[in-house]
């Protein structure tokens, strides 16, 4: 039967008790990690957010009474114990923080029993995570998850602690916002005093720290939440965490600058990383032709080659094909990778089909010199060498090839260079590789809309070079933003805005609005720019995926308390839920069924 803790006070955690501790009386409370029964003692290992510490249960300390309750005990059972600290006589763990030392128990409180959990509270779980989501709270007692949460918290104070020793202010902007159309699919709420109104969950602060730089605050900054409706992967949740920042009177490398230096003292300190400063910088451009990526993973080679003048007059009709039609061919080196069985060639041609192409060209370089590639038969001996040649080719090396349209040739090996890095071990967890992408262009076509859209999102200013090309070529205009990137993840994005009104209102009307819908839309902002608006620019970090690569994690979701699957409901909570009728009512809301769902 569960007892209260009845005076008793814990005086310290498990792992704060050392061997400066021998002969005191403590007082530690926490979970059964493990019991032994010998007869005459019974061991406890228990333990709390900080480790283990071994509780030693003797009955000439505990008294008859208190040791049959001790029998009792079971994993997970949460007690309260005051003891003396000793040396351990035999079997030092070197392993374990407390390991030379243990507790032996004079009074003893079990707090709370517990039923046999649904899987065991341990590190490197082995259990399914839609049982550990399910059970999250227990999934969260393991001690990696706890380590990983922790990790998360030491981040988010030192990134408070640099933002406001650089003169940052903190300040909180709203949860319940306009929507707006730009950018990814918003999370609406109904408005129950404004009936068929309805407000967005924000994806960003980025409007209303814009108006915070023509209020005058100058550095704002904010650990703040946000909502995008759109489909999960490993490293995005419906709702996020971002280090969200805006500076006034800066260009774009005082920005960068001083996010250096968050990064460096960051992952110093909570860590023990140091990152060497400056970071280096790459174009958008570079980036996708050497690595199909504006977000590249730099810590191994395999970069595209761009090989489509020597094929252009080739016998293949499929590279000169997607050259004619205005695309590319290119090729990644799979070093060492030429007796890769066709069975695997194959899924790797299935891979790409997956990410747009119509298929994939190979060729393997014998150990003996020869090539074995099913288009050999097309081009002649003398081309297939300056095509092995351009691709750094060596005896025992796997050649792969995509021809198509530009996108479809980056998407494709941009993202096989990435399986194969992981298929081949390439991929060092310990290495740290930052990289800022810059020159991004400030639209692209998209196919669906028929009309430009902000890369990034409209409010980011042109490189002004490039302005004068926004009624003739818009798509080559660039624009003045930048992301930082780790290992492969965007980190962060920012950008230089746009503060002139002229400005704003072309660049909306580049992206297909009149006047009238950006005022409708924007109005309150494009007012603020009327009343004289400071030169500013900012960025925002991803906390979740931050702290995903410092502990080495595969999913933002081992980092974030309560996360949500891949269709953005909770296995724990049930959410999203039925609300009863009443409720609709009151929001003046219907519910209708499809006739599928029916």
């Amino acid at each position: 039967m569960a007892e209260s803790m009845q005076g008793m006070k814990r005086s310290h955690r498990c792992t704060e008790v050392t061997t400066q501790q021998i002969g005191a009386t403590v007082t530690v409370m926490g979970w059964v990690q493990k019991r032994r029964n010998l007869g005459a003692l019974i061991f406890v290992d228990l333990r709390d957010r900080s480790g283990l510490l071994q509780i030693v249960l003797d009955e000439r300390f505990l008294g008859g009474a208190g040791f049959a309750k001790a029998e009792g005990i079971r994993s997970e059972y949460v007690l309260a114990v005051t003891g003396r600290i000793q040396k351990r006589e035999a079997a030092v763990n070197e392993n374990l923080k407390t390991g030379e030392i243990e507790l032996v128990a004079e009074q003893l409180r079990i707090l709370s029993e517990s039923d046999t959990p649904p899987f065991p509270i341990e590190e490197n779980s082995q259990t399914k995570d839609e049982l550990r989501l399910k059970y999250r709270y227990l999934d969260l007692r393991r001690p990696d998850m706890q380590k990983n949460l922790m990790l998360r918290s030491r981040v988010v104070f030192l990134m408070r602690e640099f933002m406001v020793n650089e003169g940052f202010l903190e300040i909180e902007t709203p949860i319940l916002c306009k929507s707006t159309p730009e950018g990814a699919r918003d999370y609406l709420v109904p408005s129950r005093v404004h009936p068929g109104n309805f407000y967005a969950l924000p994806q960003s602060p980025q409007l209303f720290k814009q108006l915070l730089m023509c209020a005058g605050y100058d550095r704002y900054f904010q650990i703040a939440k946000c909502f995008r409706d759109e489909d999960l992967r490993a490293d995005r949740q419906p709702e996020f965490t971002q280090a969200d920042m805006e500076l006034s009177f800066v260009d774009m490398d005082e920005v960068m600058d001083v996010n250096e230096r968050l990064l460096q003292y960051v992952f110093r300190e909570a860590i023990g990383v140091d990152i060497p400063l400056p970071l280096p910088r790459m174009a958008w451009r570079e980036a996708m032709d050497r690595f199909g990526s504006d977000k590249p993973d730099i810590r191994f080679g395999m970069e595209l080659k761009d090989v489509s003048d020597l094929v252009r007059n080739c016998g293949f009709g499929v590279f000169t094909g997607a050259l004619e039609s205005g695309g590319s061919v290119r090729g990644i080196n799979a070093a060492g990778q030429g007796a890769m069985p066709r069975k695997k060639i194959d899924k790797l041609v299935e891979f790409a089909k997956g990410y747009g192409a119509k298929g994939l060209a190979y060729l393997s370089v014998q150990e003996d010199g020869s090539y074995k590639s099913p288009f050999a038969k097309f081009m002649t001996e003398e081309e297939l060498a300056d095509l092995v040649r351009a691709m750094d080719g060596q005896p025992g090396d796997l050649l792969l090839f995509a021809a198509d349209k530009n996108k479809i040739v980056w998407n494709v090996l941009g993202a096989l260079r990435l399986k194969l890095a992981e298929e081949l071990d390439l991929l060092d967890p310990n290495q740290y590789c930052f990289l800022w992408i810059t020159d991004f262009p400030l639209l692209e076509w998209s196919e669906e809309e028929n009309r430009f859209l902000a890369m990034h999102h409209p409010f980011t200013m042109p490189v002004e070079e490039d302005w004068g090309k926004i009624d003739t070529d818009p798509g080559a205009v660039r624009a003045k933003a930048y992301d930082i990137v780790l290992n492969g993840t965007e980190l962060g994005g920012g950008s230089v805005r746009i503060h002139q009104n002229d400005v704003q209102e072309k660049m909306f009307e580049a992206l297909g609005f009149t006047k009238e819908s950006a005022y409708e839309q924007f109005g309150f902002l494009l007012d603020a720019f009327r009343y004289g608006v400071p030169p500013h620019a900012g960025l925002a970090y991803g906390v979740d995926r931050m702290v995903m690569h410092m502990v080495h994690a595969d999913s933002i979701r081992d980092v974030i308390a309560f996360p949500k699957v891949k269709d953005a409901s909770c296995l724990m909570t049930k959410a999203p839920g039925a609300v009863d009728a009443g409720q609709l009512n009151e929001l003046r809301l219907a519910v209708t069924e499809t006739e599928r769902e029916a």
